[in-house]
């Protein structure tokens, strides 16, 4: 056998002994990563590598907060692919993108540091950076759960977004759009057992520190019943009936902020008379006249066409500071009885290229 012949086997021999390590390598590096998360600690099943496509993916990812009562762990994602983006390297980018399939986060708010999960302690970047070193162009989430869990006492109150799909595209400008924002984010997802559908959209420039961005978010028909043990808590009283849909515009342009929120209930009941309680004690007086005092006022601002109730709420500052004022909303409400139906749709207005001028209530053309 001449000796070329031999270096070659002998370098293939090498490779098929690296890429069947290549696997237990990389999974030991993932758990070590995991592991140096401030304030969090993490471990992975398995991983697979793809060496042709440039790509691996990790298998049962578990990220749990330290010293922690929360039972759930933080974020448990069954299946996360990290992969070079082709259709950005063929443009002679070298990045990457990431999609997770069926992630559950657990978001948990309590009176304690021990209770609480928010992950608002950690820079969660530096953690993608450890997992794929190259920047991120495209991220997105298939089928999540974002579970929002109160564990104190009173008032009781869990919240979750199931069905979550999520896009996040361009994010480093790969495509090299001339667009002033020119990454896109797309999010749909519903609230559990509400039939509560939310859609989010956004234009977004990322690359900046503060990011400048605008957006457009709509959450449709919630049960206002669903947070009867929240509102009870915090006012005393309590909804019969009714939903509450949300619509928001708002575009954010070197730090400065400006939109609007607009609350809308329907088929809105606070008052019920001879009211008891789940444990059959009565009301208190307190309570009985709240609710009345609610339930009257709900029917004055109430359009009659559509029985409605809504407020538009602008909000305008800066990043550090966002206003919201009083009497915009009280007008915005009189207005919907009395004058105008209420449309059930957006305003329609571009904040981003108008914040700066005087001229930021004009409808699109």
């Amino acid at each position: 056998m001449k000796k070329g012949t031999k270096i070659l086997i002998g370098i293939a021999i090498v490779l098929i002994i690296f890429r069947l390590l290549l696997p237990t390598i990389v999974l030991r590096y993932v758990n070590n990563a995991l592991q140096n998360i401030d304030g969090y600690t993490g471990h992975v099943e398995d991983i697979d590598i793809a060496l042709i496509r440039g790509a691996y993916q990790i298998e049962g990812m578990v990220i749990e907060k330290v010293d922690n009562e929360v039972k759930e762990p933080f974020m448990a994602l069954p299946l996360t692919d990290l992969s070079i983006q082709w259709s950005a390297l063929f443009k002679g980018k070298v990045v990457g993108e990431i999609t997770c399939d069926s992630p559950i986060i657990n978001f948990s708010y309590g009176p304690s540091e021990e209770m609480q999960q928010t992950g608002a302690e950690t820079d969660w970047t530096l953690v993608i950076k450890d997992l794929m070193p190259i920047e991120i162009n495209r991220f997105t989430v298939n089928d999540g759960k974002v579970n929002l869990i109160n564990i104190m006492s009173e008032p009781q109150v869990n919240v979750s977004l199931n069905q979550i799909q999520l896009s996040m595209t361009n994010l480093r400008n790969a495509e090299e759009s001339e667009e002033r924002l020119p990454s896109d984010v797309n999010l749909t997802a519903n609230f559990v057992g509400a039939n509560a559908p939310v859609v989010f959209n956004a234009k977004m420039l990322i690359l900046k520190e503060i990011p400048d961005f605008e957006f457009d978010l709509s959450v449709d028909n919630y049960p206002l019943q669903d947070i009867n043990e929240l509102t009870k808590f915090y006012t005393g009283m309590d909804f019969e009936k009714g939903t509450l849909s949300m619509y928001s515009e708002m575009g954010l342009k070197d730090s400065q902020l400006e939109g609007y929120l607009k609350p809308l209930t329907k088929d809105l009941k606070i008052f019920k008379f001879n009211e008891n309680d789940t444990e059959g004690d009565k009301r208190s007086v307190g309570e009985f006249l709240k609710e009345l005092g609610a339930e009257v006022g709900s029917k004055i601002l109430t359009n009659r066409k559509k029985d409605q109730v809504a407020a538009k709420i602008p909000i305008k500052g800066n990043v550090e500071n966002v206003e919201t004022t009083f009497w915009p909303i009280l007008f915005s409400t009189i207005k919907n009885a009395y004058i105008e139906a209420f449309k059930k749709e957006f305003e329609n207005q571009y904040y981003f290229s108008k914040i700066g001028t005087e001229k930021s209530d004009e409808p699109k053309k």
